[in-house]
Parts: structure tokens; sequence; C-alpha cells
């Protein structure tokens, strides 16, 4: 049964098809994203709950993102180094089961400091499957379905929310440890699931799509093969950086995004500890509708981004950088309005509105950086994405810990996390200019080789 999933029906790579490899690679790595973020997202639903337990600070309790994800910025680029040389199907299964490990130590801990820890090493294990992942649904999808393929699976970034409610409503019933404790079981599961998965060939499906023809014996062809993986094992480390980071539109993307998480961390971490000082809802409750509204709100504008990226892609310049920066923008402005409101119904239908609008970005955003990246670079190209992304969001948290330890203050702090929001929107919008002339690079070189 290994490495059964992902291999076509056919003898060939149908060129013509939307999932030439079926969509079942798409949603074994749809749920190690979605375990992933309801792990990840545990900790804001239960941390009231810790806090009362331990009695540590705001900006105790901000330091432990931070650390986590200086800790998952370490190992980015080694993690995309590797995805473009070693199985990644492999690479995501191990890392899954050290999720398991870490998540069974957190529920664990005898107290702060080797709770502490485990979030650590926790968070530097999620960080290795995100270019693995990134790199093998380029594999997987051709560019006309890549929107879709990527919308869903970065879409899990804001699902984690059920993270939210499932920590808090646990938390309430049966003891925070207990949220905790419950992932593990998914976790190996889906380690388990992600074992079976095929590795396709890297790069042979966009060689296939530029120069329009099929490959017969390709899909069933022995995976990863000396001269399909030839390529990236050439290629020096800093070599294929300078490569990546030359990409014009690939940075001004990153950047942008590394803006806007460091808002979005920040903000979504302590929304439900300021729905129980400020609006005076029970851990339960706010556990609850915080993870309520990412979710619904993701949905929502995942499927709107998705129509708009179909729509505009090909219309109009950058058509889905145009949606996905407008959605950022417009989304941060609206979560402003949402934290200045006194009463919990309307401040969570602002929220539900601004994660909505801001989500327009998911499925769009990721299948531009896929469509400018070389397919041999795809891994270390989704590590500079994800690095940065790391880095932006690393401070969020802390930013509005030490605020409200100095100012008294959750909501300052919250405040201060919107400009740059506002900014990574903006900054999105600006790689409309280079998009499609770096898009034609990519697939001028596959045809060429």
């Amino acid at each position: 049964m290994v490495g059964t999933l992902g291999t076509p029906r056919t003898g060939a790579i149908d060129v013509a098809s939307r999932a030439p490899f079926g969509w079942a690679p798409l949603v074994v790595l749809f749920i190690v994203g979605l375990v992933d973020r309801i792990e990840h997202n545990l900790l804001a639903g239960v941390l009231p709950a810790i806090q009362k337990e331990w009695g540590f600070s705001d900006t105790a309790a901000g330091s432990i993102p931070t650390a986590a994800a200086l800790a998952a910025a370490l190992v980015s680029l080694p993690a995309g180094y590797l995805a473009d040389r070693l199985n990644r199907t492999r690479i995501i299964a191990f890392v899954v089961f050290i999720w398991a490990i870490a998540t069974l130590g957190s529920g664990l801990a005898t107290g702060f400091a080797m709770f502490y820890l485990m979030r650590v090493v926790l968070a530097a294990a999620e960080n290795i499957d995100n270019p693995a992942s990134g790199s093998l649904l380029a594999d997987y999808y051709p560019p006309v379905s890549r929107a879709k393929a990527y919308g869903l699976t970065r879409v899990t970034t804001y699902l984690g929310g059920i993270g939210t409610l499932l920590g808090g409503v646990l938390a309430q019933a049966f003891g925070w440890r207990t949220a905790f404790v419950v992932m593990v079981i998914p976790g190996v599961l889906t380690a388990l699931l992600v074992w079976l998965l095929r590795e396709p060939r890297r790069g042979e499906l966009d060689r296939l799509v530029a120069s329009g023809s099929a490959m017969p014996g390709g899909p069933t062809a022995p995976a990863e093969t000396p001269q399909a993986a030839e390529p990236a094992r050439k290629a020096p480390f800093w070599r294929q950086f300078r490569q990546i980071v030359s990409i014009p539109t690939l940075v001004i993307v990153c950047l942008g995004l590394s803006f806007l998480t460091l808002g979005l961390a920040g903000i979504f971490y302590w929304l439900p500890t300021f729905m129980v000082r400020t609006l005076g809802v029970s851990v339960g409750t706010a556990g609850s509708l915080s993870g309520l509204i990412t979710v619904a709100g993701t949905l929502a504008g995942t499927l709107l981004g998705s129509w708009l990226g179909r729509r505009w892609h090909g219309t109009r310049k950058g058509g889905r950088l145009l949606a996905g920066g407008g959605g950022i923008t417009s989304g941060s402005v609206v979560l402003a309005g949402a934290l200045s409101v006194e009463s919990a119904g309307l401040f969570t239908a602002l929220v539900l509105l601004a994660c909505s609008l801001m989500s327009i970005a998911i499925p769009n955003m990721t299948a531009c950086l896929a469509d400018v990246i070389p397919a041999a670079a795809r891994g270390l190209g989704f590590a500079v994405l994800q690095l940065l992304m790391t880095a932006g969001g690393a401070f969020g948290s802390l930013v509005v810990g030490i605020a409200s330890d100095s100012l008294g203050s959750l909501l300052a702090g919250m405040y201060i996390l919107v400009v740059p929001m506002v900014v990574g929107g903006l900054v999105t919008l600006g790689a409309r200019g280079s998009f499609e002339r770096d898009a034609a690079r990519v697939l001028d070189a596959a045809a060429r080789g």
C-alpha cells in the first residue's frame, strides 16, 4: 500500500486535466495543514486557563509564539533545501509524527518552562513540512488549478480557528491539558496517511504543460528518478537561494505577507483573551466565537477569492494579486473598526467580515508564487515565504503583551498591529507589475528543458 495515493489510473499524465494525479494528494495535504493549524491554535483558546493556573504575565504569554516563531524561522531555509533534494512525502510524514509527540509533551508539562519548550519544539517541527507541501502541490496540479489547490491547503491557516474553539471548550469542561492530549491521535493518524502518498517527479508537469504533450508512463514510472532530481542536486544552496530572491514577484509578495502576518498573529492570538476581559464573555464562549469567526470567515473569503482569481487571472494585470491585496487592505481597515465597538454581537460580525475579506488572498497569493518559482527550486522558494511570514508573525503576540502590561490595555497593543496589516496589503498590490513577466520566464524555461 506504500505510495499508492496520487497515482493516475491512466498510463500518461493528462495535461488537459485539472487534476492529472487525482484529488487524493490535495485531500491528504489539506488534512496535514488542518491538523497542524488546529494544534497550533489550541494555545489561544486555553491561554486564559493556563495563565490562571501558573500566573505568568501577558509579556511572558506573548513571548511563547515569539520564541516558537524564531525557532521555526531557523529551520525554514534548511527545510526548503532538503525539500528540493529528498523525498518530500517522507519528510512530511516524519515531522507530523514529531508534532504528535510534542503535543503530548505540551499536555503533560509539569510547569511553565517545560510547556514553553514543547511549544518551541512543536513550532520548529511544523515549519519543516511547509516547503515540502508547497513543492508537492505544484508537481501534482497544473497552473490552471493551482489557485484551487493552494487555496484549499492554505485555508487551513485560518481553519485552525477550530483549535481555538476546541481549546476553549475543552479547557472549560475538562481542563486545558485535555485539549493537547486529544490532538495526539489525529497527529499519528495523519502521519500514517501521508506515508501512503506517492512522490511525483519534480517539474515534469511544468514541462508537459509548457510543451503541450503527455509523457506515456510518466506517472507510473518510479518516483524521483535521478534524472528528475538531478537539477536540484547539482545546484549549490547559495546559488539556488540567489536565484529565488532575484524573482521580484516573490520578494514583494513575501514582504507584504510578512507585514500582514505580524498583525494577524498578534491580534488573533489575543482575541479570546480580549473577549474575556473586555466583552465579559466566558473562556468557552470566547474560544467558540473566535474559532467560528475564523472558520466561517475563511471559508467565505476563500470561496470568493477562488472565484475572483478565476475571473481576474489573465483578464486583469496581476489579477490574482489585485484580488488578494485588495482583500487584505480592506479587511484590515474593517478589523480596526471592529476593535472599537463594545457590543459582542457587532464585534463578532465585523471581525467575521474582516476575516472574510482578508481570506480572499489565500487561494491567490500562493498560486501566484508557484507560477513564478522554477520547479527545481520550489521547496526553497516556499521556505523563503515561510521564513519571512514566520519572522513577521514572531513578534505580534509579544508586542501586544508588552503593550498590555505597560499601558494596562490589550486594545492599545492590538491597534498598533493594524498599521502593518494595511501596509502588507498595499505592498502585495505592488507585485502586479512583475507577475506576468516572472511567470512567463518559468514556463519558457520548462519548455526548453
